[in-house]
């Protein structure tokens, strides 16, 4: 059975870094949702009350760059937002983003001629992102099985407990 995400674009620039994420001033916070009630507020106040569950985020380049801190993707994670397309991403953003079950997909077409409010669908099997907005189609590269098997568990840990290390979804 293949999943489909389909939100609405929240959509962002160039090195967005892990500060304008998840701001340091709550990172003693231990709840995720505590977290989630932050996330963005330095450079969109208003992105909580906007986003719905299944929303997405569009980054330009760079996205999550900064500290190698695991806040910032899962504030984004448990505020709602399904995945997040972006032109590239820092990588240790991207492997935290991975180990906490955040999918993320490298297409800068997508991520350059996304706009705010815009509606996406993306297809995690394949890396088909469409523009319902806009009629139009990219192609991200797909995630490995394995990466999808540890997505599908909800991240490393629960992959690893799940006993699914080595076996394919």
């Amino acid at each position: 059975m293949s999943v489909l995400f389909e939100g609405t674009a929240h959509t962002y620039g160039d090195h967005i870094d892990t500060d304008v994420i998840i701001p340091a001033r709550y990172l003693n916070e231990p709840d995720p949702a505590a977290l989630a009630a932050h996330c963005m507020e330095d450079i969109d106040s208003d992105f909580i009350r906007r986003t719905q569950p299944g929303d997405m985020m569009v980054g330009g380049i760079n996205f999550g760059c900064g500290s190698s801190r695991e806040h910032a993707p899962l504030a984004i994670k448990t505020c709602g937002i399904s995945c997040v397309i972006a032109a590239s991403f820092a990588r240790i953003f991207f492997r935290n983003a991975i180990n906490i079950g955040l999918p993320v997909f490298e297409c800068p077409q997508a991520a350059a001629e996304a706009r705010m409010g815009d509606r996406l669908t993306v297809e995690p099997e394949t890396g088909v992102i469409r523009n319902l907005t806009q009629g139009t189609r990219y192609e991200a590269a797909p995630f490995p099985p394995f990466m999808q098997g540890i997505m599908a568990a909800g991240g490393l840990a629960a992959y690893v407990r799940g006993g699914s290390m080595g076996r394919q979804p």
